[in-house]
């Protein structure tokens, strides 16, 4: 009998244990916020990512998307980092220049940039400006010797849509009307289909990743003005840079300083976060599944069939760049406050 006893008390010792030593995530559900409608490509990415986490997080959790659209990724970017609890089950993936917000001082930022979990990007987002071709803007030229200025479609101040084309009057004088206010980027796409914008700021992953582009480009529905990379997109190789257009119109170092800081934002890419307060070790965990997962070559191989390029990066990666972009200079930050219309 009390053989019988010990061996039961090993046995239930042993269960204990192994229940005690299973994985955070086993059984648990991760939610990732979208900060865009479904179907845009912000929302292509984590879509796409989210089976290969759940098998190289331990414990192989649940994964699911819910889209919070709104205020170019603000609301849920908000959400994630103020309502959620610190459990690591809940992600965000919000637009890479909400730092805007908080750099000028927005009442309606509820977080700080530097404090999120940073848990990698996968891509890097280098942008372009396209335009109907049937307007009188042909190129850059074109538009600042326009009388009236044509009007490009934003979600909101941190979009690529807003700010983009306000750093482009700074630097070099051009002159467009931001119609802001667009849920997100399908809806700016319609309106310019409707004619009620000719024109839209945005990455070049998106633009050659699905429709419309792919039938616009097809048809020549419109024309890309400038980009933002160092050197040119080969894909967009008739499009200068901005960099380019700088130097042609002798932009002042000042306005170098904010384009420096404004465009850190493509490097941001397309930002998984989490809250502050998640353990490290859950934090570890994740990151180290994000980076499993961006060089698995089955979702390298899935990536390229949907036409989505993967450049990814880090956690430590964006961490470094997050605090780098938060001790922006002042100068720097208060002409930002102006591009933004503080």
């Amino acid at each position: 009998m009390k053989m019988w006893l010990v061996a039961l008390a090993v046995i239930f010792l042993w269960c204990g244990g192994a229940r005690a030593q299973a994985p955070f995530y086993q059984g648990k559900t991760i939610t990732i916020v979208v900060g865009t409608k479904a179907g845009d490509v912000y929302d292509l990415y984590p879509r796409m990512l989210a089976p290969y986490m759940t098998k190289n997080i331990p414990g192989n959790p649940n994964i699911i998307i819910q889209n919070v659209a709104g205020a170019a990724s603000l609301i849920a970017a908000n959400q994630v980092y103020s309502l959620s609890k610190p459990d690591g089950l809940t992600l965000g993936a919000i637009y890479p220049a909400l730092y805007f917000e908080q750099l000028v001082k927005r009442p309606e930022v509820k977080f700080e940039w530097a404090k999120f979990n940073w848990i990698g990007s996968t891509v890097t987002s280098n942008q372009l400006m396209y335009m109907r071709a049937d307007t009188p803007y042909k190129t850059i030229e074109d538009v600042r010797a326009a009388s009236t200025p044509p009007k490009c479609g934003a979600t909101g101040v941190t979009s690529t849509g807003y700010y983009l084309p306000k750093l482009l009057e700074e630097a070099v004088g051009t002159k467009f009307e931001i119609v802001s206010g667009y849920q997100a980027g399908q809806d700016i796409d319609l309106a310019v289909e409707r004619g009620e914008v000719q024109c839209r700021a945005f990455t070049i992953t998106a633009y050659f990743a699905r429709e419309p582009f792919i039938s616009w480009r097809k048809r020549g529905f419109v024309r890309v003005l400038f980009q933002t990379g160092l050197k040119r997109d080969a894909r967009v190789k008739d499009a200068p840079t901005i960099y380019e257009l700088m130097d042609k119109y002798k932009t002042p170092d000042n306005v170098r300083r904010l384009a420096k800081v404004v465009l850190a934002s493509g490097d941001f890419g397309r930002p998984i976060v989490a809250p502050p307060g998640v353990p490290a070790d859950r934090i570890k965990m994740l990151r180290e599944a994000f980076n499993k997962s961006v060089n698995d070559p089955a979702l390298l191989a899935e990536a390229e069939k949907r036409q989505l390029e993967m450049d990814p990066g880090t956690g430590e990666e964006l961490e470094s760049l997050a605090k780098d972009v938060m001790s922006a200079p002042p100068d720097a930050v208060e002409r930002m406050k102006k591009l933004l219309g503080m």
